[in-house]
């Protein structure tokens, strides 16, 4: 489900809450809100609200984390291209096919990370790698070097072939959001209870309404923004992916 959906759904969960709380005061028995009971009631929701703390720390803490790494590793794939294509460029012109495949596998490199991190489906297919990659670094391996330099240069490439690799199997195993929704289910119910406490010792006006209203929009949103970051290649704070596609310029005629 999208982090929008997510946060809507939320919002409307605190919302009942705070409708159950002003339903259980008109209800309940006068004596049971009498200022013992306020007491429990407030000391309750300030050890649900410090654990909710506790918790909505975890999920910030989670999904920054997972956005970082994310975004470090695409800046690794990007930096591992640049650096094969100049060590192509400096082998000769014996690799330039390479590098023209290489150009040519960009294109469906970005568009299968951006869909495979979107998607949570795509982490149930296999991985399987493009085939315009798999004969570029394929025919690396078919190089013939001549020299000393071209021996070093061709060894250089492998090396960073095989480290592009495990880059973009890195990002293919962490596609997905990195959010457990136990944790968010929890928390929702949580923050629904807390609201709950607010309507049930205050007699509801337009003011106390409103306020309420702009409060639980308030903690929809702090869920909507750890959503979306826990889901880098989508949505509003996704990972750019205008440097890796811009990666390498046009070869010359």
């Amino acid at each position: 489900m999208s982090p929008l959906f997510l946060s809507l759904i939320a919002f409307a969960i605190i919302l009942v809450g705070i409708f159950v709380g002003s339903l259980l005061r008109r209800t309940l028995p006068q004596h049971h809100l009498a200022d013992d009971a306020k007491d429990v009631v407030r000391l309750g929701t300030g050890l649900i609200g410090t654990i909710a703390a506790l918790v909505l720390g975890l999920l910030i803490a989670s999904a920054k984390s997972s956005f970082d790494t994310q975004s470090g590793q695409v800046q690794h794939v990007t930096a591992d291209i640049i650096l094969l294509d100049q060590l192509l460029a400096q082998y000769g012109p014996e690799a330039r096919p390479i590098r023209e495949r290489m150009r040519q596998a960009v294109g469906p490199l970005v568009e299968r990370l951006w869909r495979e991190g979107g998607s949570v489906s795509a982490t149930g297919a296999p991985f399987a790698a493009t085939a315009v990659a798999e004969d570029a670094f394929a025919k690396i391996g078919e190089l013939s070097p001549q020299t000393n330099a071209q021996r070093s240069l061709k060894e250089r490439a492998i090396q960073t072939s095989t480290d592009l690799a495990q880059t973009r199997l890195a990002l293919f195993t962490q596609a997905g959001s990195s959010i457990p929704m136990p944790f968010l289910a929890v928390l929702v119910f949580w923050l629904a209870i807390i609201f709950a406490s607010f309507s049930l010792f205050a007699r509801l006006n337009p003011t106390l309404v409103a306020v309420l209203v702009t409060l639980a929009l308030s903690a929809s949103c702090a869920l909507f923004l750890i959503l979306e970051m826990s889901q880098p290649f989508t949505g509003l704070m996704q990972i750019p992916s205008a440097p890796l596609r811009n990666a390498l310029a046009p070869l010359g005629t």
